[in-house]
């Protein structure tokens, strides 16, 4: 039955394609610019690490002074240094890292560049395997590289394009800053949506081209290049007395497989806190965190409130436009009026008239939903053309199955609201008038 529906469909559209056209270009309209704001907040709050989210979790304790609480009143998001050492010791997570970045001097082949500031994150062993970084040539160092604080690196694509001209480098040297780094494993291409793993500054940029073990910050005396808080003057002056304050400047992660090991973990994490506590440490009330990727994001809010106000506005907009196309449908319906009468009087029921005019505004709004989809890429590139600068990527923004999806429903949705009424009033003609007239 379905398929007679949209056969006759078919072939009366094809009678007036001007009419179709018209009709199918206001839903085009506002399937582009609903799927366009769409895109831009599905973007922003997309699972980035689907497979692993929610065994993957960030770590945050208050170790804010008693005076007053940290601003917004929960707990700091990063850890300090001899928290994160001392959090590092338990065996629960199966696996874990503690990360920051900072801008060394690296010094490429003269012959391929100058000696440039870099953004470096520096991380433990863990970090690849833990949030699925790809690698082309090599892989990650080994624990033994992170207690030893060895001189290795990893390189991401666009840094090996461009130091070593996209070849294997893996045991070729990078110098940076006064020491030479050994090449282990250069990364293949890696864009995850946001850069999950640190929502502390710009998390839509791409993520870092060079990663070197955290444990070189001792020997190397490493400032952070991020955020970093504190309640009050480090004890001790210099470089060495960070490390024994309470500034706070170092993400933290663990993976966590099952409910055991979070309710385990967090039980160590709290026991930590009241332990430190007897050494006049975090003394306000406990609050620890312990969150998954979904609920760190959250926290952090990283959904952009004005692009759930601009996707609402762009549905009603999509809404509007449907509205629009009712009186052009009831013109072209009610022009068939004798050729309906002639059918219900040879018995076809209102259902099946309606129904018949439905599958037709339907076949309309899915040719105009795959023309207004074809529009909303065009302006998702605009948009990363427009943002490059801010996120250093131009594929931030990207339309992909869940964005398609919501064109066709979206389209769907506004041939169904252009198309009942006009539908419902021609399926009431009484097949008694019009057959006077044949």
């Amino acid at each position: 039955m379905l398929g007679y529906q949209l056969r006759m469909a078919w072939k009366r559209l094809r009678r007036t394609p001007g009419h179709t056209a018209i009709v199918a270009g206001g839903i085009a309209l506002g399937v582009a610019v609903s799927t366009l704001f769409a895109t831009v907040r599905h973007s922003y709050a997309k699972d980035p690490i689907p497979a692993k989210s929610d065994v993957l979790y960030h770590v945050r304790m208050d170790n804010w002074g008693p005076n007053e609480p940290y601003p917004g009143g929960g707990p700091p998001s990063q850890v300090s240094y001899q928290d994160l050492m001392n959090l590092m010791r338990s065996d629960i997570p199966v696996r874990q890292s503690g990360m920051f970045k900072s801008y060394l001097y690296v010094f490429p082949d003269p012959k391929v560049g100058r000696p440039s500031k870099e953004i470096i994150r520096h991380c433990y062993a863990d970090f690849f395997t833990m949030f699925q970084v790809p690698f082309r040539y090599g892989g990650p160092w080994d624990k033994k590289a992170d207690q030893k604080a060895e001189q290795v690196i990893v390189l991401g694509k666009e840094a090996n394009d461009k130091m070593f001209g996209g070849e294997n480098s893996v045991g070729r040297t990078v110098r940076i800053e006064n020491r030479d780094f050994r090449v282990v494993g250069v990364l293949d291409e890696w864009r995850p949506s946001i850069k999950f793993y640190d929502l502390t500054q710009n998390y839509v940029q791409a993520p870092e081209q060079l990663y070197a073990p955290l444990s070189l910050v001792v020997p190397m005396e490493i400032r952070t290049a991020g955020n970093s808080d504190g309640w009050k003057t480090p004890d001790t002056p210099g470089f060495a007395g960070v490390f024994n304050s309470e500034t706070v400047w170092l993400q933290f992660w663990v993976e966590l497989p099952t409910a055991d090991h979070v309710a385990r973990y967090k039980a160590f994490v709290d026991a930590y806190t009241l332990e430190q506590r007897k050494h006049g440490r975090f003394v306000r009330p406990l609050n620890n965190k312990v969150e998954s990727v979904r609920e760190w994001m959250a926290d952090r809010k990283i959904v952009p409130k004005e692009t759930t106000a601009m996707m609402a506005v762009s549905l009603l907009f999509l809404l509007i436009c449907a509205l629009n196309l009712i009186g052009l449908l009831l013109g072209k319906f009610l022009a068939r009026a004798p050729e309906i009468g002639v059918r219900r009087a040879m018995g076809a029921r209102r259902l099946d008239v309606f129904f018949q005019h439905i599958v037709e505004c339907e076949v309309i709004a899915l040719a105009g939903g795959a023309a207004g989809l074809a529009l909303s890429f065009g302006g998702v590139w605009v948009v990363n053309i427009w943002t490059k600068a801010l996120t250093q990527r131009s594929d931030f923004f990207q339309i992909d199955w869940r964005m398609a999806a919501f064109a066709a429903l979206a389209a769907l949705a506004a041939g169904l609201v252009a198309g009942v009424y006009p539908a419902l009033r021609v399926c009431r003609i009484a097949p008694a008038t019009h057959l006077r007239m044949q």
